[in-house]
């Protein structure tokens, strides 16, 4: 079976209309993942290859891939916010979904600043309902390349981390300081960037596992 095209749909958020892109399993649903893409202030939006990518891959893993724009971005309304804005559209973007498709296990999959606002999302529910599964890529994290300053996150203890080696715009060793605190593991590619480029199959081959893995230890 083939995988049905993208569909948008909008919500109304904060800061005005969301505009969500929404790939459907060709199949029945395991469940629910929000794909988040890179920074807008650098042209970042959903179209961009690695959050295209992860949404075409989970969805033919059998999950309904949601890509929301954020603000300022395609047709959703609002102007940049730093990740603090974003992450409040999101929360109300996953509960939406949840009451929506109640049952169905909600995953987070962020990418660049995109795994940044994924991170404060997943802080939030935390203190409500937690997300099922949690991967992060190319986090950033303290002062990056271009002035930019990122929030260090108290993060699940269940989040996947996966960076690349040379990773120029997030770099590996501000993700690996903060991580020594608590130990928490990094999966790192030798030799990758920011956009995993030439390894992002076998990234996504690790996202995948993961949140199937997830979603087959949650009671039906």
């Amino acid at each position: 079976m083939s995988t049905p095209r993208p569909q948008q749909r909008f919500l109304q958020g904060p800061a005005g209309q969301i505009q969500l892109t929404i790939t459907e399993p060709a199949g029945a649903p395991r469940g629910i993942v929000l794909v988040s893409h890179p920074q807008p202030l650098l042209g970042g939006s959903p179209r961009h290859i690695v959050p295209h990518t992860i949404a075409r891959r989970l969805s033919d893993a059998g999950w309904i891939a949601v890509r929301p724009s954020f603000r300022g971005v395609d047709g959703s309304e609002g102007s940049y916010a730093e990740g603090i804005g974003e992450a409040e559209d999101a929360f109300l973007i996953a509960e939406t979904l949840r009451a929506e498709h109640p049952g169905l296990p909600l995953a987070l999959v962020g990418f660049s600043f995109g795994a940044h606002v994924y991170a404060r999302l997943a802080c939030a529910l935390e203190e409500k309902s937690p997300a099922a599964a949690i991967v992060l890529m190319g986090l950033p994290v303290g002062l990056v390349p271009g002035g930019r300053d990122y929030e260090a996150l108290p993060i699940p203890r269940r989040t996947l981390l996966l960076h690349g080696q040379d990773d120029t715009m997030a770099p590996l060793a501000s993700l690996l300081d903060w991580g020594r605190a608590t130990m928490h593991p990094v999966t790192v590619f030798p030799g990758a960037d920011h956009f995993f480029k030439g390894c992002l199959a076998a990234a996504l081959d690790r996202v995948v596992a993961h949140l199937n893995a997830t979603s087959d230890h949650i009671p039906a």
